[in-house]
């Protein structure tokens, strides 16, 4: 499937019209301030809404020399879906991009289980397609057109009868897509891009942030390292919850940082097209939600009608379930309309096989150092998956990094602004996602996306 998506992606930005640059990016779209403008006219206000309207997309100048300071370099950690889309907004800026990826290049399908530490399917809200389209309404689109609309909740209960309610009563929804069809979709676009390189399989080991100097190990195909220097005007850390950018940082800015995991760890299953009809086994246009108090299955549809399922549970609870015959006795028991659904043996050998990975919630701040280093995703404010919104928040990190970088007289003072108005507004989404997660496994009146 790694190959047809990579196929699909390509054949579908290869139809896009978008004008080119000589330099072979697309027409910059984003707009900077005139040199000319005062010192007192161009000061940030104090007001900590945005400036611009969400709905419509900033414009980037061509003329680079119109910016109140030139373009520089910047190096991006992480090559997930977030570090992409930062990459796609400074490239498209005039900076010049690199990319460092600890992994290996998702869009290879002989590395996707090397990559497997995140959920394949992932819930997208306007917070975050609006992300996206800030940037590039054109690639936007492509990206939906793989997206399937949730219009609502699906609850299942213990009998097998199933409650639908919807999200919203003006017909709002969020959209189910493919982790890796989106993240290969934003790394398909900065391929294409004269002012970006991509560079896999590095690990940062150092980030000498007085110096403006990154030292990273790249792993070569023999098994040995070589060990690659670079400096740049700007890091921006988006290497997830584990981050090394922000263990480093840490050295040279009093950040203050907590993390959380809670009880649960969480293991996927993959729901098949009916085996006759080929068609959605279950209805494509509802999240499904198994709730058994302590714990709960759910289920998001894929493209090609299947469904990936994911079972949130107590680790003790895993612990208990030894062998097959333990297993299909508790999904007959909990879910006992889900069996037949997926098929007792690829039930088996979905558990035996996928990994039962933890859960975290980070918080910390602040999210910059001086005018040298910047983190976002979860790198800067990791989050448990119950309000759907750990990637879009992620998304709206950028747009918004973006709008302060680009709006102030100073790259200090952008990434300042940055700080201030994002660090109040994602620890409480934070703690949205946290509670949310009692709300979801233990009563039929749950809230999701």
């Amino acid at each position: 499937m790694g190959n047809d998506q990579s196929t699909q992606r390509r054949s579908a930005l290869s139809r896009r019209t978008t004008s080119r640059s000589p330099s072979g990016t697309s027409t910059p779209t984003f707009k900077t301030k005139s040199k000319s403008t005062s010192s007192s006219s161009s000061k940030r206000p104090t007001s900590k809404k945005p400036r611009r309207s969400t709905s419509v997309a900033p414009t980037i100048a061509s003329d680079e020399s119109s910016s109140i300071y030139e373009p520089q370099r910047v190096v991006i950690i992480g090559a997930g879906p977030v570090g992409a889309l930062a990459a796609l907004y400074f490239a498209k800026g005039g900076w010049q991009v690199t990319v460092y990826e600890l992994r290996g290049d998702l869009r290879n399908p002989e590395n996707r289980s090397l990559n497997f530490t995140k959920s394949i399917n992932l819930a997208i809200s306007e917070r975050g397609v609006n992300g996206i389209r800030t940037v590039d309404p054109e690639l936007t689109e492509t990206i939906l057109e793989a997206a399937i609309p949730m219009n609502g909740r699906m609850i299942h209960d213990l009998a097998g009868k199933q409650s639908s309610q919807r999200y919203d009563v003006h017909g709002r929804f969020i959209r189910s897509i493919d982790r890796s069809y989106l993240n290969g979709a934003l790394l398909d676009q900065l391929e294409q891009m004269s002012n970006v390189e991509l560079k896999f399989n590095h690990n940062l080991k150092r980030l000498a942030l007085e110096k403006s100097e990154a030292t990273f190990e790249k792993r070569l195909g023999s098994g040995e390292v070589e060990t690659v220097r670079v400096n740049a005007d700007l890091f921006i850390g988006a290497d997830g919850a584990h981050s090394q950018t922000r263990y480093h940082m840490m050295k040279y800015v009093r950040l203050n940082f907590s993390q959380e995991y809670i009880d649960s760890l969480w293991c996927e299953f993959h729901l098949p097209p009916h085996p006759t009809t080929g068609d959605f086994q279950l209805d494509p246009n509802h999240l499904h939600i198994w709730p058994r108090q302590t714990f709960m299955f759910i289920a998001l549809p894929n493209m090609d009608k299947s469904f990936t399922c994911t079972l949130f549970m107590p680790e003790d609870m895993f612990k208990d379930i030894v062998g097959p015959e333990a297993l299909l006795k508790f999904f007959l028991t909990e879910f006992p309309d889900v069996v037949p659904l997926i098929g007792e043996e690829n039930l088996i050998g979905d558990y035996l096989k996928n990994q039962k990975l933890p859960l975290i919630s980070v918080k910390c701040t602040p999210y910059h150092y001086r005018n040298k280093c910047v983190i976002i995703g979860d790198a800067a404010h990791a989050m448990v998956p119950f309000y759907g919104q750990g990637m879009n928040c992620g998304f709206e990190d950028v747009r918004v990094l973006w709008d302060h970088i680009n709006s102030t007289d100073s790259l200090t003072e952008g990434l300042n602004s940055y700080t201030l108005e994002r660090q109040k507004d994602l620890h409480v989404i934070n703690d949205l996602a946290m509670n949310n997660y009692v709300e979801m496994r233990s009563s039929d009146v749950v809230f999701y996306g």
